[in-house]
């Protein structure tokens, strides 16, 4: 195990607790909205100590139809973009769940410069979900608890329980 997230019940703004455990006794990481409702939020993630290390904001309108993402660092240069592998099967996947079971959704992560950082993948488990987070390339702006985290709020937001 990697990492142990919770996402915080009852909070008007969205917080993502990221443990070294199931027990919860070690923070690693935050991931908080910055404002309480928005369409294209973005989602801070944070060390135990406060320290900023990249946001995730998703691309609003545009994730209607296929999933968008921007990767920023702790500076806020944008560093990287997250994309759901296509238009035609987020379309499909949106108007029936017999496509979500068909063709489980992907992600790739690609740096500005066209560098293939990272993949998510969603398995598809009838009783289980599961998304596998696997890290193709090391990027020197880009720490790899920002991919982490990604997987985590994909989950989030497809209203899994993580």
């Amino acid at each position: 195990m990697v990492a142990f997230c919770r996402q915080k019940a009852f909070k008007l703004r969205e917080d993502i607790r990221f443990y070294t455990d199931e027990t919860k006794s070690q923070e690693l990481l935050t991931m908080k909205t910055r404002s309480i409702i928005d369409f294209g939020a973005t989602y801070d993630i944070a060390m135990p100590g406060g320290e900023i290390i990249g946001s995730l904001r998703r691309k609003g309108l545009r994730s209607l139809v296929r999933d968008s993402w921007l990767v920023f660092g702790p500076d806020g240069t944008e560093l990287a973009t997250l994309n759901e592998d296509s238009s035609i099967l987020g379309i499909l996947r949106r108007v029936h769940e017999l496509f979500v079971l068909l063709s489980p959704q992907k992600f790739e992560m690609m740096s500005r410069d066209g560098i293939h950082i990272a993949s998510l993948r969603i398995h598809f488990n009838p009783f289980v979900y599961r998304l596998g987070n696997a890290i193709h390339e090391e990027h020197e702006e880009l720490d790899e608890l920002i991919v982490l985290a990604a997987g985590c709020l994909i989950a989030a937001i497809e209203g899994r329980q993580i």
